[in-house]
């Protein structure tokens, strides 16, 4: 079967209100920001917090009543997981889901909130992949590929028509790259409506799979990434064609541009995106020049962030930005110094955090002692004139990690 643009219309007439048609909207500040006119699809405000549900839904859908009556599994550490929960559930099929041991434990219960049985088994993924293989066989069950099937790539590409009904004239359409079935599916679409569109696929540049793929070179992918959803060692056999074919450009983006991305969209947007639904604005950030001036669509497609993970997030970009400094200050180790510095801190609008006399693990002489502040601030300028201030008061100070 070759997927058509008809195939992505009858998708998304099957699926019309039963996953959220999500906003598509301009950004007035990150236009301004990027230089380019930028619209975003917010997919991380579907009920399960991520685009998967469009697929998953196709693919259940799909099965015979006989099939339903069996149930379905799918394998999962993520979005995919909950995605087919929460559809087999509405449509009353039973649902099995195998995720690895490593998966948060709130996705493992947010799963089996939506009734179906959840086993955990393996340390990673193929062993876990391969158990779900196995039981799909013993009880005969449909299973829900995450990304390579062709109802799932069907399905997914009914975001591209949603875009393109609402801004006609994209230019661009920046998709966040795994195993290929969301690029895949939206390719089809964008292209077949409009084909002077440019499709920009963006990936992690610690798993960049799909791009090595199209490059004919081994796949070399490791280590942590914030871009979880879309940390996949290789690309689907059906979604690699398909992106060799229709998209135009991979890119790759570092771990702190993703999260300096998640960020922007918090405080300017005031939408929660997880890392992986957060690499199309990284792309923009990162390589402004191949999309000024031009109308650009960016999907945002998951938003389930670990809370630890978003506050390491917040905290990080205050210190880069310089609204949190840890600072070191020496003082003489007599009563009164310390409400001295102080004072001074708060004379130049400062704000204490936290503060910590280091007596016995250092190096100045018995007289003096250091003290390590945590302060707030209102930036980079800000920071330096309190310092400044500090030094010009006698007080040597400097700053305990760099911004």
């Amino acid at each position: 079967m070759t997927i058509t643009l008809e195939d992505i219309r009858k998708a998304s007439e099957l699926i019309c209100g039963q996953v959220a048609h999500t906003p598509c909207s301009y950004s007035r500040k990150l236009s301004e920001m990027m230089g380019a006119e930028v619209i975003l699809k917010f997919e991380n405000l579907q009920f399960v917090g991520a685009f998967k549900e469009r697929g998953a839904l196709v693919k259940l859908l799909s099965l015979t009543p006989e099939q339903r009556q069996k149930g379905a599994i799918a394998m999962s550490a993520g979005n995919h997981a909950q995605a087919v929960a929460y559809q087999a559930q509405r449509l009353g099929i039973l649902a099995t889901i195998v995720m690895p041991h490593f998966t948060p434990n709130a996705k493992v219960e947010r799963t089996r909130s939506f009734g179906a049985e959840v086993i955990l088994h393996g340390e990673i993924l193929d062993e876990t992949f391969g158990l779900a293989q196995q039981i799909a066989q013993e009880r005969q069950l449909c299973i829900v590929p995450p990304y390579d099937d062709e109802k799932i790539i069907t399905g997914q590409g009914t975001i591209a028509l949603e875009m393109l009904a609402a801004y006609p004239d994209l230019e661009v359409l920046v998709v966040p790259v795994g195993g290929g079935g969301l690029i895949a599916g939206n390719a089809i679409a964008a292209k077949s409506l409009n084909p002077n569109i440019k499709i920009v696929g963006v990936q992690t540049a610690r798993f960049p799979s799909m791009l090595q793929a199209l490059e004919g070179k081994p796949t070399t992918c490791g280590g942590s990434t914030i871009a979880d959803g879309i940390a996949i060692k290789a690309p689907g056999k059906l979604t690699l064609p398909i992106v060799q074919k229709l998209v135009d450009k991979i890119l790759l983006v570092d771990e702190g541009d993703i999260e300096e991305s998640v960020r922007l969209l918090l405080e300017l947007e005031k939408t929660v995106v997880e890392g992986a639904g957060a690499v199309g604005l990284a792309a923009l950030l990162v390589h402004r020049q191949l999309f000024a001036g031009r109308k650009v669509g960016v999907i945002l497609s998951g938003g389930n962030i670990d809370l630890l993970t978003l506050s390491s997030i917040i905290q990080r970009s205050l210190v880069r930005s310089g609204r949190l400094a840890r600072l070191c200050v020496q003082i003489r180790d007599v009563p009164g110094a310390l409400s001295q510095v102080t004072r001074c801190i708060g004379d130049v609008g400062g704000n204490i955090v936290e503060l910590h006399h280091q007596r016995a693990f250092s190096s100045l002489p018995l007289q003096l002692t250091e003290v390590e502040f945590v302060l707030q601030t209102r930036g980079l300028q800000h920071l330096q004139q309190i310092i400044d201030t500090l030094i010009e008061r006698g007080f040597q100070s400097s700053l305990k990690c760099g911004v």
